[in-house]
């Protein structure tokens, strides 16, 4: 069976990593206690807000490395994804085993706008017509759109935009309203950052600033109807913004002879497509 052709996020913007650099640790970063309760009035809110996005909400494209561990329901999650995301809504993650030199991604997952295609390059199978966010649930159990993530690994939370009700908190603690979400601010390094946000039952955690930026994102999700509960770790590094990615980025050739896959057929095989990435119930 033939192969599906590979353009990298990274080689397509010929950005060159040697391949001890695509390796990260992923062990778990502690758990950030994001504030609860309904805070004081903060009238420097804006600001604050203004400062803690400075670097992150202009980024368009980006390309990275995550380094993947963690829990989706009774399975454990180890991985490396390269990554690659432009706006609005395109993103391309191929998928590999954490500790790897070389070799060809398990997965490639590619999407633009509502029009999502997933190779699961080792079974020969390919899905389409679902949503990305649908299918990165089925692979990580935390259902993102491709502009969320986009957000998430900048350093953005779930993205920007108009903040309101800005609260502060002990221990320097702040936080303001955007769209249905609590985005969570600290000083640090002397100056704001966005270091949590909370929307339903999702919440993320920064960690581990260096010159900046978070090189550490912790996701956490409670379980709730027809889905299970996540608890990922992701360390980011090869972190690129405003690259120039081009559209071979976001497409994928399929072999012709790739069956097809269904969503609900992903969802039983379990986080990562039931690939290596995952060391099955503990």
């Amino acid at each position: 069976m033939s192969e599906p052709r590979v353009s990298s996020p990274r080689a397509v913007a010929r950005i060159a990593l040697p391949a001890f650099a695509l390796i990260a640790t992923a062990c778990g970063s502690p758990r950030v206690t994001l504030p609860s309760g309904t805070g004081a009035p903060f009238p420097d809110a804006d600001a604050a807000y203004t400062e803690a996005v400075r670097d992150c909400r202009g980024v368009q494209t980006l390309s990275a490395s995550l380094s993947l561990a963690g829990r989706a329901g009774s399975a454990k999650l180890s991985a490396r994804i390269d990554a690659g995301f432009a706006a609005p809504a395109r993103l391309r993650l191929e998928g590999f085993p954490r500790i790897a030199f070389g070799g060809k991604p398990f997965f490639i997952l590619v999407a633009s706008g509502s029009d999502a295609t997933l190779v699961l390059t080792r079974d020969g199978r390919v899905l389409r017509g679902a949503q990305p966010s649908a299918i990165i649930e089925a692979l990580t159990g935390v259902a993102l759109e491709p502009d969320d993530m986009r957000a998430v690994v900048a350093g953005c939370g779930l993205g920007t935009g108009q903040p309101a009700d800005g609260r502060s908190f002990d221990h320097g603690w702040a936080s303001v309203q955007l769209g249905g979400a609590t985005t969570f601010l600290r000083q640090i390094e002397n100056r704001w950052r966005v270091t949590g946000v909370r929307r339903g039952s999702l919440s993320i955690e920064y960690t581990e600033f260096s010159g900046g930026r978070p090189s550490a994102v912790r996701l956490h999700t409670t379980a709730s109807a027809g889905t299970v509960a996540a608890d990922l770790s992701i360390r980011i590094s090869q972190l690129e913004m405003n690259a120039t990615l081009g559209n071979a980025v976001f497409t994928v050739d399929v072999p012709k002879d790739a069956a097809p896959l269904t969503l609900e057929e992903l969802r039983r095989a379990g986080p990562l497509g039931g690939t290596e990435g995952t060391d099955g119930p503990a």
